[in-house]
């Protein structure tokens, strides 16, 4: 593993030139903000560096209900028209604090439009104001009712599903498919975008990125304030590393990048699975850092990113 000079070294020569001009912005770091000033700096940042905005044939905002008689703001994207598409419910990034599903609606299109699924965009609620296990709850209850109702009621395939996030939302994922296996919901796929997996940030990748580039202990050490208290942090909601039992989950594709302070506990998890016979697909994107597949106007790997998980899902969850 690199260590400080050295990280840089590692890293694209257009991912340090976008970091080089990132940091000259004149923003204060997110971590030194309220959690409402940083959604909405997180906000007005988040698709800067996307690709266009690809334009579907389907674009529908629903809601959908809670255990505790609450709503979720949700998006359904999809390609076509056509009944009866497979679907994938995406859990956005952002610390369990910040995005949203505007945030990542560029993102969910890309892979609808690359996979010719569906993908229904579920904006859970955010820490301070929810803190954990509001998140765990309320993508449970938005997969529960994909899979039970809504499902029919988007004209999309039930039995035809894959959950996938990233960051805070790969880790929302990861334990939904856990719960799914738990609840006899077959999955097609679980999609995990450099998830979050451990109890505590001490893996070496954390040591080696602690000062960023990017994403780094202070912002991490921020996030997860806003969210859960430090006696909750052994629960494996909260690190699905912790599980007792893998066996029998969804299958798993993992992207992970390369200059990332999560970038170990994606590889143990993947590790934790393939121990427990389910089957992984893992790639490691060189050179780039957390965040990565946002950037797919300037960079070539965020592009790729795009590419093969829109691949896996069509693997998974077929034409």
């Amino acid at each position: 593993m690199p260590h400080g000079a050295d990280v840089d070294a590692h890293l694209t020569p257009t991912m340090r030139l976008l970091l080089e001009r990132m940091a000259r912005a004149p923003y204060p770091p997110l971590h030194t903000l309220s959690p409402e000033v940083a959604r909405q700096a997180y906000a007005k940042s988040a698709e800067v560096l996307e690709v266009p905005k690809p334009k579907l044939a389907r674009v529908q905002d629903w809601s959908i209900p809670t255990r505790d008689g609450g709503a979720l703001p949700a998006r359904l994207v999809a390609p076509s028209r056509d009944p009866g598409l497979p679907v994938l419910l995406y859990l956005h990034g952002g610390g369990f604090t910040i995005g949203s599903i505007d945030t990542h609606d560029t993102l969910c299109r890309v892979l609808a439009q690359g996979s010719g699924c569906a993908v229904l965009s579920v904006g859970y609620r955010l820490a301070p104001e929810y803190r954990f296990p509001t998140a765990v709850h309320d993508a449970w209850d938005a997969l529960r009712w994909l899979a039970d109702t809504g499902a029919a009621a988007l004209d999309v395939d039930a039995a035809r599903i894959a959950i996938g996030g990233d960051s805070a939302g790969g880790t929302l994922a990861a334990v939904a498919a856990i719960q799914a296996r738990d609840a006899g919901l077959a999955l097609a796929l679980q999609l995990l975008i450099y998830p979050g997996t451990t109890a505590r940030q001490d893996t070496p990748s954390h040591a080696t990125y602690a000062r960023g580039p990017l994403l780094d202990k202070a912002q991490i050490d921020w996030f997860f304030a806003q969210y859960i208290r430090a006696d909750q942090r052994d629960d494996w909601r909260f690190a699905p590393l912790l599980a007792d039992d893998l066996e029998g989950v969804a299958p798993a594709w993992i992207g992970l990048a390369e200059c990332d302070p999560l970038v170990d506990e994606g590889l143990l998890y993947g590790d934790r699975l393939r121990m427990a016979g389910v089957g992984v697909e893992l790639e490691i994107y060189r050179g780039v850092v957390h965040g990565f597949v946002q950037m797919g106007r300037a960079l070539p790997e965020a592009r790729q990113f795009h590419h093969d998980a829109a691949a896996a899902l069509r693997a998974a969850l077929g034409p």
